[in-house]
């Protein structure tokens, strides 16, 4: 039986949500290569994937699963940063990333039920939920700051600049994946 370790999970959430926070505005820059058909079919394909998550919630709404999806999905955009570093900016590429991210959204709705319904105390979710809104404050902020310095140091394309911000982002994820690992033990809860 798993269970969540609440210490190593609320640092989990604060690392993906300062995860969130950094990339978020990388994306209108590593997109823009696709065209607008794209984002309609990865919409329905997405809504699409929800759904069939939905349907195994009787099956998956639980710490053991919780973990393994959890994991599975900053496995997948650990290997799309990897990926986008070896290969560059190219459409490709774009595609690809654009694809990885929206595999692990297909499993959205289902994290954050699982997450409310196995931490089901509401002093944990408030820490929780701050920890995560502290995070992408906190990764908005040196988004910011780091576009800015670039910016700085004469490296004014964005292309490369969200090139550069995805050895920060690769760091991040590393450490994301070090807390989901914390954030869950077998034995008895």
């Amino acid at each position: 039986m798993f269970h969540i370790v609440p210490y190593w999970f609320i640092r989990y959430k604060f690392f993906n949500s300062l995860f969130l926070g950094l990339s978020v505005g990388a994306i209108f820059t590593l997109y823009s290569p696709l065209e607008p058909s794209i984002y309609s079919l990865g919409g329905l394909i997405l809504a699409l994937g929800m759904l069939g998550i939905a349907r195994l919630y009787h099956h998956i709404l639980n710490a053991k699963w919780f973990f393994r999806i959890s994991l599975g999905v900053e496995v997948i955009l650990l290997f799309a940063i990897l990926f986008f570093l070896s290969v560059g900016y190219t459409y490709q590429t774009a595609l690809l990333m654009y694809i990885g991210y929206q595999m692990t959204f297909v499993f959205g709705s289902y994290l954050i039920r699982a997450e409310t319904l196995l931490l089901s105390r509401d002093t944990l979710l408030t820490q929780v939920d701050t920890s995560k809104q502290l995070g992408y404050l906190l990764g908005m902020g040196i988004s910011y700051l780091f576009y800015k310095l670039l910016i700085y140091q004469n490296i004014t394309v964005p292309t490369e600049q969200v090139y550069l911000l995805h050895y920060l982002l690769l760091l991040i994820e590393c450490i994301v994946i070090l807390f989901v690992m914390k954030s869950f033990k077998k034995g008895t809860a």
